[in-house]
């Protein structure tokens, strides 16, 4: 069965990044810097626990913030080997509003579409693997508003920003969320919890 997941790094008090769109912070709490990395995409926790999770990916969807910070940061478009790199042949839809660069030879999917139908499409992509909502928070809760978030895998950073973009501008209470899971990797806290759908 196919699950619609979450994963994303995310500092203690809840925030994927800061006031100024900036994942340093995330950088150091890894460990790694800029030059040193190899996992390569925007608020994903590294190592080998994302490369476990990435392997049971079908499908991915990111929004345009995201997918802009992607082009900028590992300059994507000059070098779509990365790409094909970090995520392969992945089918892979990108949610925006207004026209932004391709990557050159990689087959994205830019839709201004509701999620409903896009995810429809992306379940049959995904052809029996999971689908990866990469980011962010905005577009995942647009998913969870239709009940096509099925969980939620958070890798906590031991790092306060008081302030940024929030993990999912959702209310979900503890009645649509099951703890399932619960371990410390490299000083981050992991957790991944099962969405409840009313």
């Amino acid at each position: 069965m196919t699950l619609t997941q979450y994963f994303t790094a995310t500092s203690i008090d809840g925030y994927i990044a800061d006031e100024h769109n900036s994942l340093d912070w995330l950088f150091e709490a890894d460990g790694s810097s800029e030059e040193a990395r190899s996992d390569g995409a925007a608020e994903e926790p590294a190592g080998d626990r994302f490369a476990e999770f990435f392997a049971g990916v079908g499908a991915m969807a990111l929004g345009a913030t995201t997918y802009e910070w992607m082009l900028e940061h590992e300059q994507m478009a000059a070098h779509p080997e990365k790409w094909q790199r970090y995520y392969g042949d992945t089918p892979t839809w990108v949610f925006t509003h207004r026209e932004l660069t391709p990557v050159p030879g990689i087959p994205l999917r830019f839709v201004a579409d509701d999620v409903v139908g896009t995810h429809a499409a992306m379940v049959e992509a995904a052809a029996g693997r999971n689908i990866w909502l990469v980011g962010g928070g905005g577009l995942v809760g647009e998913f969870a508003d239709h009940g096509l978030l099925d969980e939620i895998i958070l890798g906590v950073a031991p790092v306060l920003l008081g302030a940024g973009a929030p993990v999912l501008p959702r209310r979900l209470t503890s009645r649509s969320l099951t703890l399932t899971e619960l371990s410390r990797d490299n000083g981050f806290a992991y957790l991944r919890y099962r969405v409840h759908h009313d």
